[in-house]
This record gives C-alpha cells, structure tokens and sequence, in this order.
C-alpha cells in the first residue's frame, strides 16, 4: 500500500466516524423533542437500541481510526509493511484488504504467537 492510499482510508475512516458522530447528536435530539414512552412502542426498535447500536459503531470507528493513524506511523518511520510479531513483510493483498494490519498471516493465525504482540 502507497502512502495515497493509506491517506485515503483513514479520511473513509474519518469520513466514517463524523457520520456516526452526526447520527447519534440527530438521535439525541429527536429523543429530546418526543415526549412519549418509546420502550412500550410496538412499532419497531427503540431509541435506546438505537442509541446502543450506533455507539457499538462508533467505538469501532474510533477503533479503526486510531490503527490507520498508527499504520501511518509506521509508513513515516519505514517500518509499514513488516510484521510486528516476526519482522518479516505482510503480503500487499493483507495489506491492501486491511490496510492498519500490524502481522503477517503466519503470525495472525496463530495464537501462540497473537498473545506476543
């Protein structure tokens, strides 16, 4: 992965997160400006599962945002691309299908190996 595309997938990150942000200050509002009991409402999910989900969501978001700015550390410093764990290089398609990916597929499928990192 070159340095654009890594760019790219943290502004979809960042892209990602404001829009989750968005969604949930617009449920809160709508749940400040309705007055009636929607835990008993028969006609679909609540605005407390609602709520729950997008921060389920969000949390991810953030998640995935943090690894990118990381993965962009590691391209500034030379070391993007090899593997956290054995040092050897992460496949491109690894890298192009998970751009934040810290291992190689050796290391990221086994578990002796993941409790290192």
């Amino acid at each position: 992965m070159d340095p654009t595309s890594l760019a790219a997938a943290r502004a979809r990150a960042r892209e990602w997160l404001a829009s989750l942000r968005r969604e949930l200050d617009a449920l809160a509002e709508q749940q400040s400006l309705t007055s009636h009991d929607d835990e008993h409402d028969p006609e679909g999910v609540t605005i407390a599962v609602q709520r729950a989900q997008l921060q389920g969501l969000l949390e991810a978001a953030e998640r995935e945002s943090e690894e990118l700015d990381r993965a962009a550390d590691r391209m500034a410093a030379g070391s993007y691309g090899r593997c956290t764990v054995c040092g050897g290089p992460i496949a491109p398609e690894r890298l192009e299908a998970l751009p934040a990916a810290r291992t190689c597929i050796s290391c990221a499928s086994d578990p002796r190996r993941r409790r290192r990192r």
